[in-house]
């Protein structure tokens, strides 16, 4: 939309607007989209463009088989989102590997990093803290607040990028998360 020299700009204009757009959790993640869009001088009938293409964003390859052999292991899978339930459940689709639960931003009225979907997911879920491991690719909206809470992570960082805090684990991708996950748990 704003043409393949600006992308990367754009990007990080988009990464940096977003949290504050989200701050109050009283938008919808459709909302919060169309409004970085439109900071992002996105023309008025082009706001919603992410919103549209959201729910055929496909998986990375090597997503399915990672959860599904995770599964396989016992692990239950949760999904803490920033987004509206539209949304995560067509992604949850398109993945294709099933979920025993979903917390998302519209239903309580918080965005990571605030801890919101963390009270919401151990009151929701038969798990104690220490079997909990988040699994993440945003440092700023997970990995911080996973940190902060004590819990473990593992952060999918597919752009090598360096931040602190350090997760528990980090992986470039999720092929080998199964393993990493029950590592985990047996230290």
């Amino acid at each position: 939309m704003f043409g393949e020299d600006r992308a990367d700009e754009q990007l990080e204009r988009y990464h940096a607007v977003e949290p504050l757009l989200e701050t109050g959790g009283d938008r919808t993640y459709r909302e919060v989209m169309s409004a970085a869009m439109a900071e992002l001088g996105a023309p008025e009938g082009e706001r919603d463009a992410l919103a549209r293409a959201l729910p055929s964003w496909q998986p990375h390859p090597e997503v399915r088989a990672a959860l599904e052999a995770a599964r396989a292991r016992a692990w239950k899978l949760a999904i803490l989102s920033n987004t509206d339930r539209d949304f995560i459940e067509a992604s949850m689709e398109q993945i294709g590997v099933p979920f025993e639960l979903a917390i998302v931003a519209s239903e309580i009225g918080s965005y990571k990093p605030g801890h919101a979907h963390w009270e919401r997911f151990f009151e929701q879920a038969d798990v104690s803290r220490d079997r909990h491991v988040h699994v993440a690719q945003s440092h700023f909206h997970d990995i911080v607040p996973a940190s902060e809470l004590g819990l473990r992570s593992v952060w999918i960082n597919r752009y090598g990028e360096r931040h602190e805090p350090a997760p528990t684990r980090e992986l470039p991708d999720v092929s080998r998360l199964p393993e990493t996950l029950d590592e985990l748990v047996a230290a």
